[in-house]
């Protein structure tokens, strides 16, 4: 099975004023495989559900995403087979960091992506969560 990705873009092109650089596509078509809806991934340790010990978005996303990565690998993926992101982001000035962060993850990749800003989410620590979703071949 391959991920057939139509419409990819750049980051770059797309939002010049924020400086991304975020590999990403309008669709993901995918065929047959074994499909990975994870619970979103917030900044906390998933042994322990340890929270991080940052209010910086940076360092938080970098473990959300790392979450992600350890996940799809625990599950027999790899990160090439993500096909979608949901961000929420708790105040949208986090947005460019959390996006810049996230792309280091991403590269290549080209998932689809959405993003939200909102009010609150489980814990007030929190300033980021992220729900992937990925489809591991047969």
């Amino acid at each position: 099975m391959t991920h057939t990705r139509y419409r990819k873009f750049n980051t770059r092109e797309t939002y010049p004023e924020q400086r991304l650089d975020n590999d990403l596509c309008q669709v993901v078509a995918t065929h047959g495989g074994t499909t990975l809806w994870m619970r979103g991934q917030c900044p906390q340790e998933l042994d322990t559900a340890k929270n991080l010990a940052s209010a910086d978005p940076v360092e938080q996303t970098h473990k959300v995403m790392q979450n992600i990565r350890q996940l799809i690998e625990e599950a027999g993926g790899k990160m090439e087979h993500l096909v979608k992101l949901v961000v929420y982001l708790t105040d949208v000035r986090h947005r460019e960091a959390v996006y810049r962060t996230m792309g280091e993850y991403i590269r290549g990749v080209h998932p689809v992506c959405t993003g939200l800003t909102v009010v609150a989410l489980a814990r007030p620590e929190w300033l980021v969560e992220i729900d992937a979703t990925a489809v591991i071949p047969d």
